[in-house]
């Protein structure tokens, strides 16, 4: 390209692509109950009038924190931050108001940026934590300067313009190498640490990503994860920065069906999660094998589907190969930018996530564990040199996964390392192998494998109860209550045979003793998935103990003791 800068910090980026594409639509927003589309000079032009806001008020370093779901207002106040060299600190909106005040008393926030009531109502406590930060709401509510702390309102601190050479301006200043963002793990386990990724590092990874699968000038992407979350900020506001194609916000992660009736995006980035409730969704409707249902069901256009965030059952995978909707999946973690390896189009196999990113290294340590290094690898863990040092050594990620080669390069994950289960008789059992096999089946929503210290494993099965009551229809379950449906001694049966049929092809030490149908789903209210919905296994197990304990006062009624 000519007269453009180097493209390796996230404001260098947004500059190239405003300058080439100035009048060109960037971003679909819902807006009066329909999308309406924004150029990249419009957008620009709010970016710099956030940019001066903060640049009067925030250092090079500082940290700002926001905690919004995702709107047009996220997107500007993200890219706003990193142009005048700050830090974001994005917050999941999803957390309560004492993990909130943690997360920002920890970074040290100078700014805090909220949605509006819910949030600030929820944060009130906890004035105390907030006293070093102004903070700052996108929407007004009644009586909004009575309490502490005092809430501004972010339309009434905004310039009306500003000039228009102060991206060029600001973006020069900053460095590959600075701090960009700092994001709070939601962690299996233990406290959240503040993983530091430099601009360097989302940049790098942005754009190898793009890179290594192609877009064009007329793909549009829908973004419906969390852009508090790395997976959707690097693999989609970042990469449709880098690529300077269309990006288009889900309104909720409840009308995504709907708003890609509308938008009818090119591409989409998701969780498992996501994709096995859509095949769900087909199956229920008797659609699952008709051609193009899944195309039809995500507006028509989508060419690529990519899954990351947590493993993809095989069995959606091979649905989508049959609906004939490239499904690409992929493998990070947030302390690596996210994505470290991939499938590509061109090079894929079920049960595997590609081959590493390019520039991006791999190796598998004697035990079995995950090594990564390379340019996505952060800086380190925020305020915390011990936890940093545990996991890079000698410039190696250790990201506490198990996984290997097959013989073309691609890398398969074979489950976490703090995850196996150590059985009474002495074997390791990788849970997440087992619950991506159970959950293939159209009966399970969720589960959850437990066993360490025990004789034999057990699981907590959430139905799917929308796929059940179409056994009920077709005759095949009793028409009983939902309450009675757990305990029924029919629809156990025929729990019992989808589990053994799912784990058939396995050992006898890997095969669920006994289970247990639950009345409700695990929740990330309830703090038992994290915001990319991975299971929070301690939370769980504490949430359901007694559940546990009951079937472990039981023989098992498997093969497996």
């Amino acid at each position: 390209m000519d007269n453009v800068t180097a493209r390796n910090t996230i404001p260098s980026m947004v500059v190239d692509a405003v300058r080439q594409y100035r009048d060109t639509a960037a971003l679909h927003v819902r807006r009066d109950g329909r999308y309406q589309a924004i150029t990249w000079q419009e957008l620009a032009a709010d970016i710099r009038r956030m940019a001066d806001l903060l640049g009067r008020n925030v250092k090079p370093g500082d940290r700002v924190a926001q905690v919004a779901e995702n709107r047009y207002e996220w997107i500007v106040t993200d890219l706003a931050i990193l142009h005048v060299g700050a830090v974001h600190v994005s917050i999941h909106a999803t957390l309560s108001g004492p993990q909130i005040a943690y997360q920002i008393r920890h970074s040290g926030a100078k700014w805090l940026l909220v949605s509006g009531r819910q949030q600030a109502e929820q944060l009130q406590p906890h004035a105390d934590d907030l006293a070093q930060c102004r903070c700052v709401a996108y929407d007004d509510w009644p009586d909004r300067g009575a309490a502490r702390p005092q809430w501004e309102l972010l339309a009434a601190l905004l310039p009306a313009n500003k000039d228009e050479g102060l991206l060029d301006d600001v973006s020069s200043r900053v460095r590959p190498d600075d701090l960009a963002a700092i994001l709070y793990t939601s962690g299996t386990t233990g406290d959240p640490k503040g993983v530091m990724l430099t601009h360097e590092n989302l940049a790098s990874n942005a754009s190898a990503v793009s890179d290594a699968y192609g877009p064009t000038r007329e793909d549009l992407r829908i973004c419906s994860l969390p852009l508090s979350h790395i997976y959707a900020r690097t693999c989609d506001l970042y990469s449709w920065v880098y690529s300077a194609t269309q990006l288009a916000l889900a309104e909720s992660r409840e009308t995504v069906l709907e708003d890609c009736r509308e938008i009818r995006p090119t591409m989409l980035n998701s969780v498992p999660y996501f994709y096995d409730k859509l095949c769900r969704h087909l199956y229920a409707a008797g659609h699952l094998e008709s051609p193009g249902a899944i195309r039809e069901l995500l507006g028509g256009r989508v060419r690529v589907c990519f899954s990351g965030g947590a493993p993809l059952p095989d069995e959606v995978a091979r649905m989508f190969e049959r609906q004939d909707v490239t499904m690409l999946q992929g493998y990070g973690l947030t302390e690596a930018s996210p994505v470290i390896s991939f499938c590509r189009k061109d090079d894929q196999r079920i049960g595997t996530v590609g081959p590493p990113v390019p520039g991006v290294e791999v190796r598998i340590a004697q035990d079995g564990e995950i090594l990564t290094r390379g340019p996505h690898v952060m800086r380190g863990y925020w305020r915390d040199p011990e936890a940093t040092a545990e996991v890079i050594r000698d410039g190696w990620l250790h990201t506490g996964d198990l996984g290997s080669f097959d013989s073309e390069g691609r890398l398969i994950i074979d489950g976490r390392k703090k995850e196996l289960i150590v059985t009474a008789t002495g074997k390791n059992i990788a849970p997440t192998h087992l619950e991506g096999l159970i959950s293939a089946s159209s009966l399970v929503a969720q589960v959850m494998v437990v066993g360490d210290n025990r004789k034999y494993l057990a699981a907590l099965v959430v139905p799917d109860w929308e796929n059940v009551q179409v056994e009920v229809a077709a005759g095949k379950l009793p028409s009983v209550s939902s309450r009675e449906m757990i305990t029924n001694p029919d629809v156990r049966a025929r729990f019992r045979q989808e589990i053994d049929a799912r784990l058939s092809g396995l050992s006898r030490h890997e095969q669920i003793g006994r289970f247990a149908l639950l009345k409700r789903g695990f929740e990330i209210e309830r703090g038992e998935l994290t915001a990319k919905l991975s299971l929070r296994r301690e939370v769980i197990q504490d949430n359901f103990g007694n559940t546990i304990e009951t079937l472990y006062r039981q023989e098992a009624d498997s093969p497996a003791r």
